[in-house]
């Protein structure tokens, strides 16, 4: 009986040691020798202590800040995921019609489809340029710094498509963000 078995077992094991140990192990060197910092999460590290990814969004509020675009995950890595609420869905009409309503209020003029509309993933760390400028006014008046910096410092966070080719041009906030806060740093808190 063993003898029937024994090939299939064999083959379990020998795949299970080359898809599971030997290809992740091996992708792993790989990415660590060729973009380490990508294989790591390209992690921000600032003062030594870790702020956040350039691949997963966090949520800004506050009128200082560029706010991301809306998580249906909450900005939480964890659960991370889409709705799954179709066109049709009298729930994510609510909800678009929710986020256009705030994000006019706050920003003036029409909002872009990112700014209403969360990815599929709900960690997506960029925004349209058209979103980000749409943001400056308001990021200006709060930091007391002219629209022109501010749009500067959006241009000059906003990535091109990839290869000239692929993708949409893109504005990363949490980088945009941290040259807001280098630009205009707020004072510390009074000690007590």
């Amino acid at each position: 009986m063993l003898t029937l078995f024994r090939p299939a077992l064999v083959l379990l094991a020998g795949m299970t040691l080359l898809t599971g140990l030997a290809y992740p192990l091996a992708i792993t060197a790989i990415a660590q020798a060729l973009v380490p910092a990508a294989a790591n999460g390209s992690l921000i590290v600032q003062d030594g202590s870790v702020i956040g990814s350039r691949l997963i969004a966090q949520d800004f509020a506050g009128a200082r800040y560029l706010h991301p675009r809306p998580s249906a995950a909450a900005f939480s890595a964890m659960p991370s995921g889409a709705s799954n609420l179709g066109p049709s869905s009298a729930t994510l009409r609510r909800e678009v019609a929710a986020r256009r309503s705030a994000w006019e209020a706050a920003n003036g003029g029409t909002a872009p489809v990112d700014a209403v509309t969360a990815s599929g993933s709900g960690l997506d760390p960029q925004i349209s340029p058209a979103n980000a400028h749409g943001q400056a006014a308001r990021i200006a008046a709060a930091r007391g710094l002219p629209l022109a910096e501010v749009s500067r410092i959006i241009a000059a966070h906003t990535e091109s498509r990839w290869l000239g080719l692929y993708g949409e041009p893109r504005v990363n906030v949490l980088l945009t963000n941290l040259a807001l806060d280098a630009a205009t740093p707020v004072a510390p808190a009074a000690a007590n």
